[in-house]
C-alpha cells in the first residue's frame, strides 16, 4: 500500500498561480506536476517528492531524463557554435541525415528535411505531397492526431474541440474509419478482415463517390494511432492500403511521430505490418526531449526546388546532436530492452485486467501500450471517468500517466525503463484502480 501524498505541495501550487497569470490556457493540463528535475524514469516536483514517469512527456524522453550521452552531447555542440540557419550547413544534420537514411523504412536512398516538431514534419508532407503529385487532396482517418497548425489539425480527428473554433480549416481533407477491432463500425464481407473492409470502404465509397483517385495527393496515417487511444489496426489493412495506394498513384504518408524511433521495440511502428512508407514523418523520442523532427522521403521524391520549403531552426545544431546521441543509445541499448520491456509491460497489463473488469482491453506493440477503460466489458461503453480517476490516483501515489482517445491510459515509459521499475508502475497503478473503483462504487450506492 502506496500512502498518498498531498498534491500540489506549497511551492507548486505558487508556480500554478504565477502559470496562470502569464500562460495561455490553451494548453491541457493533465494535473498538477510541476518539475524540478529527472533522471532516467524518475522525477521529482519542486517540493522534492518523487515519481516514477510512465509518460516520458508524451513518449518524447526516449533514452530517460537527461541521460549523460545525450547531455553531453548537447553541451559539447554548445561549447562550439548553437545556431546556424538553413542558409548555411553543418556537419551534425548531414550526419543526422545519414543516419536517418540507414535506419528509414525504404529500401531506397533518402532524404530528410529538418523540422523543429511532429506538427512541422506533417505540414512538410504535406507540401512535398502536393507538389510532387501535383494533386490537392487526402484521406485521413477518424481518431488521428497530427498537430495543432492548419494543415494537421486539418487531418486531426480525435477530439473535436481541436477544430472548434478555427473553421474554415484547410480545403481537400476527407476522413475515413481506422481499423479498430474493438470497435468496428463497418461491416465486413465474408473472408475479409476488418483491416481490408476499411480499405475497400475507401476505394468503393471514398473513391468511387467522393473523391476522384487522380486528384489524391496522399492518404495520411498513423502505423498505431496515439491520442486516439493507442489502438492497433487490424489485421490485413496496411498491406491493402499500400496496394490501394499503388494501384492509383497515391502517397502512402505514415506518421511516425509517437511511434517512431525505438518506441514500439523496432524503429518504425509501421515495420509490424510489413510495408513501406512513401513520406515518414518523425519528431518526439528522436531527440530526447529536444526539439526536433523530420520528414522522410525517397531521395527520388524529394525533389522540390531551392526555397519550395524551409525554416530557421529546423536541424538546429544542438538538436541534431541530441537526436545522434538518442539513436545511437537506442539502436545499442534501448531498442532491444523497449522489444522485452514491452512484452513484459503486456504480460503485467494483463495480469491488470484479468482482476480489473473495467479494464475492457489491453492492446499495443513495445513500449507503446493503451489500457482501455469500459463501464461494462459487454458493451464497451467507454468510462472517461473512471480513466481519469485512476490517472489522478497514480499521481497522489507516485506515478505519472497520461490519458488517450476516450477512456485509455498510455503506457509510455523511457525505453530504459528496467523491469522493476515496470512492476512498480504496475502495483501503483493496481491500487490507483481499486482505489478508483471503489470511489466510483460508493457514489452510485
Amino acid at each position: 500500500m502506496v500512502t498518498p501524498l498531498i498534491l500540489p505541495g506549497p511551492v507548486a501550487r505558487s508556480i500554478i498561480e504565477r502559470d496562470h497569470a502569464v500562460i495561455s490556457p490553451s494548453y491541457p493540463r493533465a494535473y498538477s506536476f510541476v518539475m524540478d528535475r529527472g533522471k532516467g524514469c524518475w522525477v521529482w516536483d519542486v517540493d522534492g517528492h518523487r515519481f516514477l514517469d510512465f509518460a516520458a512527456g508524451i513518449a518524447v524522453v526516449s533514452t530517460g531524463h537527461s541521460h549523460p550521452k545525450v547531455v553531453r552531447a548537447i553541451q559539447e555542440q554548445a561549447e562550439k557554435f548553437i545556431h546556424i540557419s538553413s542558409d548555411f550547413y553543418h556537419e551534425k544534420w548531414v550526419q543526422l541525415a545519414e543516419k536517418l537514411d540507414e535506419i528509414a523504412p525504404m529500401h531506397e536512398d533518402t532524404a530528410s528535411f529538418m523540422t523543429n516538431s511532429g506538427t512541422e514534419s506533417v505540414e512538410s508532407a504535406i507540401k512535398l505531397a502536393r507538389y510532387v503529385t501535383g494533386r490537392s487532396q487526402f484521406i485521413g482517418f477518424l481518431g488521428g492526431f497530427h498537430g495543432r497548425t492548419m494543415g494537421a489539425v486539418t487531418f486531426t480527428a480525435s477530439k473535436n474541440h481541436y477544430h472548434k473554433g478555427f473553421y474554415p480549416l484547410m480545403n481537400g481533407v476527407v476522413h475515413v474509419p481506422y481499423p479498430d477491432p474493438y470497435r468496428p463500425i463497418l461491416r465486413s464481407q465474408p473472408g475479409e478482415t476488418y483491416g481490408q473492409t476499411v480499405v475497400r470502404y475507401i476505394e468503393e465509397e471514398i473513391l468511387g463517390k467522393v473523391l476522384p483517385a487522380e486528384e489524391v495527393a496522399g492518404i495520411l496515417v498513423e502505423p498505431i494511432q496515439g491520442e486516439g487511444g493507442y489502438i492497433l489496426p487490424a489485421e490485413g489493412f496496411f498491406p491493402a492500403l499500400r496496394s490501394l495506394c499503388d494501384r492509383y498513384g497515391i502517397l502512402l504518408i505514415v506518421d511516425e511521430v509517437q511511434s517512431g524511433v525505438g518506441r514500439t521495440g523496432k524503429w518504425w511502428g509501421i515495420q509490424h505490418f510489413g510495408v513501406e512508407p512513401d513520406i515518414l514523418c518523425v519528431a518526439k523520442g528522436i531527440a530526447s526531449g529536444v526539439p526536433m523532427g523530420a520528414m522522410i522521403a525517397p531521395r527520388a521524391l524529394m525533389s522540390w526546388p531551392k526555397g519550395a520549403h524551409g525554416n530557421t531552426y529546423g536541424g538546429n545544431p544542438l538538436a541534431c546532436a541530441a537526436a545522434l546521441a538518442t539513436i545511437d543509445l537506442i539502436e545499442n541499448e534501448y531498442l532491444e530492452n523497449a522489444f522485452a520491456m514491452g512484452n513484459e509491460a503486456l504480460r503485467l497489463a494483463e495480469a491488470l485486467q484479468s482482476r480489473h473488469p473495467n479494464l475492457g482491453q489491453v492492446r499495443g506493440k513495445g513500449l507503446m501500450i493503451g489500457l482501455e477503460f469500459v463501464k461494462n466489458p459487454e458493451t464497451r461503453e467507454p468510462d472517461e471517468s473512471l480513466r481519469d480517476a485512476v490517472v489522478n490516483y497514480a499521481f497522489e501515489r507516485g506515478l505519472l500517466l497520461l490519458g488517450c482517445g476516450k477512456s485509455v491510459i498510455r503506457i509510455s515509459p523511457p525505453l530504459c525503463i528496467r523491469r522493476e521499475e515496470l512492476e512498480l508502475g504496475f502495483e501503483i497503478l493496481d491500487e490507483a484502480i481499486e482505489t478508483a473503483r471503489a470511489h466510483a462504487g460508493s457514489l452510485t450506492a
